[in-house]
C-alpha cells in the first residue's frame, strides 16, 4: 500500500493540537450507499471510497495522538442487507486488512476487533486474527473495528457472563457494580469513550457502544462518510474541545481545583 505522505498541519490542526484531545473516539461511518447513488454508481463503490476515508481519519488520529479510535464497520443488523452487498463488504474488509497491514505495523498501531467476529467468513477472520496477533504488542493508538457488532448484543453477552459467574458462586449479585459489567464488555481495557461522531446527517446511535457513550460528547455532521476526510475530523475534534464536560456537576464545580478528575477529563 502507499506510504503516508508528509502532511503539513493546517491552521485548524495546529489549533486542535494545542488543546486536550478526546482519549477515545468512536465513529458511525454512514452514507456510503447514498454517496454512490447520488453519483449513479453501485452502492459498493461508495463503500470502496469510504475505505479511503478510513485510511485518512486513522492517519490523522494517529498523528494527533488520539489513544483509541473505534470504527463502526459492520453492525449485527447489516447481515440482513442484500447478499451481494454483504459479500462485497466482506471482500472490501479483507482487502483493507491486507492493504493496511504494513502501515498498521509500521506505525505502532494495535488492531483490535469487537463484535461477534466468529460470524465473519473465514477469508476475513484469518487475516483479521493474524493482524491482531502481529500488532498485539504495539503501543501506539488502538484501532478497533466493530464487526458484526451491536451494543444490545454486547450488553446481553455481558449480562449472561455475569449470571453464569454468579451461578458458579464466583461473585455476589448483591455487590455487582459498573466495573464488573465493564470488565465483560468487548471494549474492556480501552479508554473511556469521549466522543462519538456520526456522518451523513443522521442523528441516532444505531446500537453503537450503548453503555460506553453514557458520558460521551456527540457530534453529527452532514458529510457523507466518503467525503469525511481529515478536515471534517478536525472540525469534530474542535467541537469537542469547545464543550464543557460536567458529568452531572455544575460549571462552578468543574472549574474548582478539588473537582474529581473525571469531570475535568
Amino acid at each position: 500500500m502507499d506510504r503516508p505522505p508528509t502532511v503539513l498541519p493546517t491552521a485548524l490542526e495546529v489549533q486542535v493540537r494545542a488543546r486536550p484531545l478526546p482519549r477515545h473516539v468512536g465513529i458511525i461511518m454512514d452514507g456510503n450507499g447514498r454517496w454512490a447513488e447520488l453519483r449513479g454508481q453501485p452502492r459498493l463503490e461508495g463503500h470502496r471510497e469510504g475505505s479511503v476515508s478510513v485510511r485518512e481519519v486513522t492517519r490523522a488520529a494517529r498523528r494527533l495522538g488520539v489513544q483509541a479510535l473505534t470504527l463502526y464497520a459492520f453492525s449485527s443488523q447489516n447481515w440482513a442487507r442484500p447478499p451481494e452487498e454483504v459479500a462485497g463488504l466482506m471482500d472490501l474488509l479483507r482487502e483493507y486488512l491486507e492493504s493496511e497491514r504494513a502501515e498498521i505495523l509500521d506505525n505502532g498501531i494495535r488492531l483490535n476487533a469487537i463484535g461477534e467476529v466468529d460470524k465473519l467468513p473465514r477469508y476475513v477472520r484469518e487475516p483479521l486474527e493474524r493482524l491482531r496477533a502481529d500488532s498485539a504488542h504495539n503501543t501506539g493508538m488502538v484501532l478497533t473495528l466493530a464487526l458484526s457488532y451491536g451494543g444490545r448484543e454486547e450488553l446481553l453477552r455481558a449480562a449472561r457472563d455475569l449470571a453464569q459467574a454468579a451461578a458458579r458462586g464466583e461473585l455476589d449479585p448483591a455487590h455487582l457494580d459498573a466495573d464488573d459489567l465493564e470488565s465483560r464488555l468487548w471494549t474492556a481495557g480501552l479508554p473511556p469513550v469521549d466522543l462519538i461522531v456520526r456522518t451523513s446527517g443522521e442523528q441516532r446511535i444505531s446500537n453503537f457502544l450503548l453503555w460506553q457513550l453514557a458520558y460521551a460528547e456527540l457530534c453529527f455532521t452532514d458529510a457523507l462518510w466518503p467525503d469525511f476526510r481529515t478536515e471534517e475530523f478536525l472540525r469534530c475534534l474542535s467541537q469537542f474541545q469547545g464543550r464543557e464536560r460536567r458529568f452531572g456537576l455544575t460549571s462552578a464545580q468543574v472549574n474548582r481545583d478539588d473537582t474529581p478528575q473525571r469531570a475535568k477529563a
